[in-house]
Order: C-alpha cells, then structure tokens, then sequence
C-alpha cells in the first residue's frame, strides 16, 4: 500500500477520535483505558474518555463502575478493561505478579493469602484498612524504595492473579471483593488465538504503529499473560503477516486491515490530551509523526522540567503543535499553553481552542470564565 507520512500522522490523529457516545459504548469500543492517579487537572482515565463520552464528567467511570461491565486489571499498564477482554488474559499462573515477585509464592504466602481469602469471602467487600488492622501484616518496601503496607501490596497480587476484583472505589482506595475466574488449561490452539485477540486489541487502540513500537506493544502483553509469555515471540509474527503494513520513509507501520488510512479526514478542533492518550501514549511515534521530543516529567525534579509537570499536549486538525498546563486555583481553571514554533495563525485556531478550555471546565464543574 502506498501511503505519505502526512496520511500516516492525520489517521493516527483522527482514528482514536470516534463520534463521542455513552460511556458503556465508548469503553466497550475501546476495550482498555489506562488509568493514573495524578490530577492535573484530573486522572488520566477521566482526561482520555472526556474526548470520547457525550458530556462526561470528571469522576463519572469511578462513579458508575459498578454499572459498566468493566474491571481494573493490567492489560498493557494498569487501567479499566472490559470483561470480555480481562477473559482472554485468566486464569494468570503463580508467578510473573508485577505487584509482588516474579517467582512463584512460598508455601507460608501463599498460606497468608488463602486466609485473607477466606476473611474477604465472609466480609463480602474489605477496605485495606480493615484487612490491616485484622491481621497486622507490617511495611515492605514498595518498586520506588519507600514504604508501604504489607496488607496493600498483598491485596494487589491477588487482585493480579484474579483472586479479588475491585468492587468499587472509598476515597480513591480500592475496596475488593472475592473473585474467580473460570479455570481450566488452554491447549495451544486456544492460546494462540487468545494472545491473537489481545494483540489484536491493544493495536486497534493505539494503531497506526511503528515496528520497534508493535514489538514494544506485544512484549508488553507479559503483564496481561505472563503464564504466556513464551508464546508472545510468535504473537508479533503473526501480527505482522495479517495486519495492513506500509513503508514510510524507512519505517514499517502497521495497522488494523480493515481500515484505510487514506480515508481519514482530518479534524478541525483543538484537543489537550492527557500524556497517556491512546494518540500521543507512544513516545517514539510522537516524535516521528510530530517532529519534537515529549516527555512525561511529574517525576522530573522541578527545576529540571522543560513543559511542565503534567503537560497536556496540545492536538490541533493532525498535529501536537504544543502543550498545555492547567490547574484549578479558587475555582478556575488556569492555563497556561506552550508552542512548538509560533502559534498557528487565524481566528480559527484561537476560537477553537477557548472551545476546548471552556469544554475542560465544563468536565471538570467549574464556572465560566470572566471574558
């Protein structure tokens, strides 16, 4: 197939953008939505489905989970999946557990786990704090090298294994209730379309691809099917034979078949996105389709920071022509907008964008600017 960078860079930033509809067609649509935590000026699961939901909420997902036929699980990162695509990825085997080791449990955990098991099956729903108040488990050191609740981080391998599902949330705090995922071996058939199927959905998410980038995005899948993760190798190759390829500049991109980037017409509105947006999530395709280097810098020391702490980038029609840092102060939403270059000129752009703020406060409850 032949195409141009430029058809390349208006479908990825086009395709993600469907007409905006309910939330329970918008996440069964999408199958996977990152989660983070950060507000600025809000979570990045809320900031991803405001583009995607008829007048969305901040909060709304938290609010109606229990309604929405979605779980939280780890997918490529830790996010909400819908039902079907969390089936495809259970039951996880005894060992690859981010949250915990990527050795099998000892006997005396793996004792420790079934009797918080059993203390969840007769509460029903437990908040950490009671579990840690019941069984006094202590502090482990967490992945950053701080501290953190022994009860919390048995919680999460658990919940990773399928042990517990995420009832609802208290305060932000995940309360879990018992869970059991249908058992049984996959012969290697079933495996093979299963990792097909995952693959599958995580590029309609985040297509078109670079090939360094697909790979990327298979290997990942370690997380969601680490009882699988020897078969991932195979999984690439596979995707390669039947996704829809085109070379670009000396580049391999890969995309769904059943979809023609040619036939993409471009957008004619600002959007500030969330760093972890399905279009601008993969660092490496950002710079080749937009020409400049983004970086995620909340973990960045302050004085070392070149946008901002929690940068949104600025889209406009097919291009990230920039950034955006907005917080709330006394009830308002503050802005402050950064250009690659100078802004594009016109009223056009201007006018869209102060759509875009004003569609930002509305999500978030705020009230109308003073003009």
């Amino acid at each position: 197939m032949r195409i141009t960078l430029n058809e390349l860079r208006r479908y990825a930033a086009a395709r993600s953008f469907f007409p905006p509809t309910t939330l329970k067609r918008a996440l069964d649509r999408m199958g996977f939505v990152q989660a983070d935590p950060i507000r600025a000026p809000a979570r990045a699961q809320d900031l991803i489905l405001r583009h995607r939901v008829e007048g969305y909420r901040a909060g709304d997902l938290e609010r109606r989970y229990g309604e929405l036929g979605v779980e939280e699980d780890v997918f490529l990162t830790y996010g909400f999946v819908t039902r079907p695509l969390q089936a495809l990825m259970h039951p996880r085997s005894d060992s690859g557990v981010p949250a915990d080791s990527p050795a099998p449990w000892p006997a005396d955990r793996r004792k420790q786990a079934r009797l918080l098991l059993e203390f969840v099956r007769r509460r029903g729903e437990v908040h950490p704090r009671e579990v840690d108040r019941h069984f006094s488990h202590g502090r482990v050191r967490n992945y950053w090298g701080g501290s953190s609740s022994a009860t919390t981080h048995l919680l999460d391998a658990m919940h990773y294994r399928g042990w517990l599902r995420v009832a609802r949330r208290e305060g932000g705090v995940r309360v879990y209730t018992a869970h059991r995922h249908a058992r049984g071996a996959a012969g290697s058939a079933e495996r093979r379309r299963r990792v097909d199927a995952l693959v599958d959905a995580a590029v309609r998410i985040y297509a078109p691809l670079p090939a360094r980038s697909l790979a990327d995005l298979v290997r990942q899948l370690r997380f969601a099917v680490p009882q699988w993760r020897g078969e991932l190798a195979d999984a690439q190759k596979r995707a390669r034979e039947r996704l829809a390829h085109a070379r670009v500049q000396g580049v391999d991109w890969y995309w769904p078949a059943s979809e023609d980037p040619a036939r993409i017409a471009p957008q004619d509105e600002a959007r500030l996105l969330t760093p972890f947006d399905p279009v601008v999530h993969d660092r490496s395709r950002f710079e080749i389709l937009w020409g400049w280097i983004y970086r995620f810098e909340a973990y960045t020391p302050a004085a070392r920071r070149k946008l901002g702490y929690y940068a949104l980038p600025l889209l406009w029609r097919d291009r990230v022509i920039g950034w955006g840092n907005c917080s709330v102060e006394a009830g308002r939403l503050q802005s402050r907008i950064g250009y690659i270059g100078s802004p594009p000129r016109g009223s056009g752009f201007r006018r869209s964008l102060e759509a875009e703020l004003d569609r930002l406060r509305s999500f978030l409850g705020l009230g109308e600017p003073e003009r």
